[in-house]
């Protein structure tokens, strides 16, 4: 019966945390159609729930509002770049970690985006478990889950 004792008495929550936390939400910025497809298809096959934007505008057009739990980030995309992405969320204090993922790894391109707080560095083609190692690893890092 409803309101007799507090609720402490129950031998055993009505939910347990498996059934709270929501499962992993990362989202994915790149201006390849290809690469967009392919990591949707293995993050979700890895069990995550994944967001794709096509531009860096896009994503940070959603970014507060979809609060994903890690970004993988392209670096070298038409209009704000991954660069912009990386300065634009430390801005706005949001903490979110990043990876970046990237066609074009240089040593400077490298610096710049761990200096501005890059978890993971990787590179085109990237092996499918060493992203989701680097995803893994930044969301405990930042205590988010996982």
């Amino acid at each position: 019966m409803l309101g007799q004792g507090p609720i402490a008495a129950c031998s055993s929550p009505p939910f347990s945390d498996a059934m709270i936390r929501r499962p992993l939400t990362i989202a994915v910025v790149d201006d390849e159609e290809d690469v967009r497809h392919a990591l949707h298809r293995l993050l979700r096959s890895a069990g995550f729930e994944v967001l794709v934007y096509a531009t860096g505008t896009e994503f940070l057009r959603h970014a507060r509002e979809s609060a994903p739990h890690c970004v993988v980030l392209d670096l070298h995309m038409s209009g704000a770049t991954g660069f912009d992405v990386q300065s634009q969320l430390n801005k706005w204090s949001l903490p979110l970690p990043v990876i970046v993922l990237t066609g074009n790894d240089t040593p400077e391109g490298r610096k710049r985006a761990l200096d501005s707080g890059a978890r993971a560095f990787l590179t085109k083609p990237v092996d499918d478990e060493a992203l989701i190692g680097a995803i893994l690893d930044a969301v405990r890092h930042d205590g988010q889950g996982a």
